[in-house]
């Protein structure tokens, strides 16, 4: 039976995706931070499993389990992370590392500790990316940094794991129906204050924590979508899936960037002095 890993597995494409490879016949490593979620998880059938992904001793356990236990793992899928949100330079220091440690750092130690496992099965790296890391907007310029970095980190990991028969594939979704915007709000209430200088367009702050409910794609659909990608003979580097993803790529490419900038400092009410 072959062998998938998926991180942060409590709702949304984490869990529609441990749905989906469970369907396919995939013996189904889930993690998730809440015991709550964990104790969901097992009751559904997957193995769960308590992860914080920020925690290298707590994924290299985790590893040892499945090689235990499962003896191999073909398939991991690096999805958990979260939105920053809140004009960049009201983001202290701190909440930008914890927005790079989790979308980013914790991504290449997840997939450090899987490497001896990947390499025995040939298997495949699935990076949960996003199209926020190709067309950057206003006050959410450290979750957009931070996709973008996952996207060159793919692109890295694809040339530099190709030698041992590993397979990396980024999927970049656009707008998807998960709990992302309930994190992304409360993450953005953290910075939001009377004495930020961005006070005044403080409710297109909170429209853009909200932005991927807009019209969102069903997480069931994406996870479909990257089931089918994995299980092709030859996987695709990218994946673009949900609402969005093919338009806002598009505009980064060939709509003047000047335009482009003008246009968005209108939607969010930045095209006059505050």
């Amino acid at each position: 039976m072959p062998v998938v890993l998926i991180t942060g597995c409590s709702s949304g494409i984490g869990r529609a995706l441990a749905n989906s490879f469970k369907g396919a016949g995939f013996d189904v490593w889930a993690t998730a931070r809440r015991p709550q979620d964990v104790e969901q998880l097992n009751a559904a059938g997957f193995q769960g499993r308590a992860l914080d992904v920020n925690d290298e001793n707590a994924v290299g356990q985790l590893l040892s389990d499945i090689e235990q236990y499962s003896g191999n793992l073909d398939v991991l899928i690096n999805n958990a992370g979260y939105g920053a949100m809140g004009p960049l330079l009201d983001l202290d220091t701190e909440a930008l590392g914890r927005q790079f440690q989790t979308n980013v750092f914790a991504l290449v130690a997840v997939t450090r500790a899987s490497l001896p496992l990947l390499r025995r099965s040939r298997g495949q790296v699935v990076n949960i990316g996003s199209v926020s890391g190709l067309v950057v907007t206003p006050f959410a310029g450290a979750y957009c940094a931070s996709k973008a970095a996952v996207h060159a980190i793919s692109d890295a990991l694809r040339l530099e794991l190709a030698p041992f028969g590993i397979r990396v594939m980024e999927v970049q979704p656009g707008a998807i129906a998960s709990r992302f915007a309930d994190s992304a709000s409360a993450e953005a209430e953290q910075v939001i204050a009377t004495g930020s200088a961005w006070w005044p367009v403080r409710e297109h702050i909170r429209a853009r924590a909200r932005a991927s409910q807009g019209n969102p794609t069903a997480a069931v659909e994406v996870a479909e979508r990257i089931l089918a990608a994995v299980q092709q003979s030859v996987p695709p580097s990218r994946v673009r899936v949900g609402n969005g993803c093919r338009v806002l790529p598009m505009l980064a490419r060939w709509v003047p960037k000047g335009l482009l900038e003008w246009g968005l400092r209108r939607a969010f009410g930045l095209n006059r002095s505050l």
